[in-house]
């Protein structure tokens, strides 16, 4: 049994206290203060790999989520506050073990930045914030006991996305997106009647010749969708099936998305002019179609929560 305060007084309901002293009494517990003091250590030892992170992240396209994703988190352990009554740790061995694999990152990343397979700065930061995150889970095993490790679970795992995908990743995601793309986009023009020739990711249409790069993979766009659905799974869906079955449907979801965007610009440039593939809808219409693509999403969970109940 502890013998630190509740987080609420008996003549109080748990929505009626400040959040001020909500923090106060979450921090009374040594286990809290503890962790705060490891993660202030931990911070300090990855402080120049995390002001790396900060900076790349600010001027970065692709990754510039990464900078949101600790504040998610911790917004989602504050929606559990109440719920936390930190006790003794569980066993340090699994602390160990995270910590470990921390090092045994820190230790691969140094061996291939040494022989020449890891190189610049995108790995650099993936495999230094990958470790910082798996030191991190080690300091909450070691500090926190088994039903407040269950209960911030998520967030935890959550975490992970703050570290940037190496460069390996991003490739073989980049090309997936491109081929899968391509091909549901061979189909839209094969229904809408346009007569065109399809080499690969290459498109012969009457006029105009569309090639699906890199650039047009759409895969900000798709990870950015993905991480919503692990929110909104979380908040607003129960079971671990639904939650499941929301985060892979953007996967087809995402090709949809950015094929119909290759068909749309496909069609505008055959029937309106070849000078679409300049306009806004081609190089700034990236945020259009990621909105549309929610409507579908936002249907399918209404549809799973309705589901469960």
């Amino acid at each position: 049994m502890s013998n630190h305060p509740e987080l609420t007084r008996p003549e109080q309901s748990s929505s009626s206290v400040a959040p001020s002293a909500a923090v106060q009494t979450l921090f009374s517990y040594p286990q809290i203060r503890k962790l705060a003091l490891f993660t202030g250590l931990l911070v300090l030892c990855f402080s120049k790999p995390l002001y790396d992170l900060i900076r790349f992240a600010v001027r970065s396209d692709l990754f510039s989520h990464v900078l949101l994703i600790p504040f998610i988190s911790a917004y989602l352990v504050w929606l559990k506050r109440d719920s936390l009554r930190p006790g003794a740790p569980m066993s340090r061995g699994a602390a160990f073990g995270w910590a470990a694999a921390g090092l045994a990152v820190l230790i691969g990343y140094w061996l291939g930045a040494r022989s020449g397979i890891i190189a610049g700065r995108l790995d650099y930061l993936a495999w230094t914030t990958f470790s910082f995150v798996l030191f991190f889970i080690g300091v909450c095993f070691w500090c926190l006991d088994r039903a407040t490790l269950s209960a911030v679970a998520f967030p935890l795992g959550f975490l992970l996305f703050s570290a940037p995908f190496p460069h390996f990743m991003v490739h073989a995601i980049e090309t997936f997106l491109q081929y899968t793309s391509a091909l549901c986009a061979h189909l839209f023009f094969s229904l809408s009647g346009m007569s065109f020739i399809r080499e690969g990711l290459m498109f012969q249409l009457p006029g105009i010749h569309l090639e699906v790069a890199p650039e047009c993979s759409g895969i900000h766009s798709t990870l950015v969708l993905f991480i919503s659905s692990l929110v909104a799974g979380q908040l607003f869906l129960r079971s671990f099936t639904a939650r499941t079955l929301l985060a892979l449907a953007v996967i087809p979801l995402g090709i949809l998305r950015n094929a119909f965007r290759i068909w749309t610009i496909g069609e505008l440039c055959v029937h309106i002019s070849p000078d679409m593939i300049e306009s806004p809808i081609h190089t700034r219409g990236g945020p259009l179609f990621f909105a549309l693509s929610l409507i579908p999403l936002a249907l399918f969970l209404i549809w799973l929560r309705n589901r469960s109940k």
